[in-house]
């Protein structure tokens, strides 16, 4: 599996930075827990929990900054 599609981070808007960091984030789980079936068993706890969907959201925001920060912010 490739963790970083393309080898960049280097996107043209933030709209695709921050379509790059999703997939960023779920390549980096999957590449956690390479078992699709245990990936899926889990969904259904974690989509209920309000902590785990706002860790979820927090890489996702760690992902975006960084991708952001290689970008030069889109200036």
């Amino acid at each position: 599996m490739e963790l970083v599609p393309g080898n960049s981070l280097i996107t043209k808007t933030p709209e695709e930075g921050r379509a790059l960091a999703v997939l960023l984030a779920r390549h980096s789980i999957h590449a956690i827990q390479p078992d699709v079936e245990v990936l899926k068993a889990g969904r259904l706890k974690y989509s209920k929990e309000p902590d785990s969907l706002i860790a979820a959201a927090q890489v996702v925001a760690l992902e975006f900054a960084t991708i952001a920060a290689a970008n030069n912010y889109w200036h």
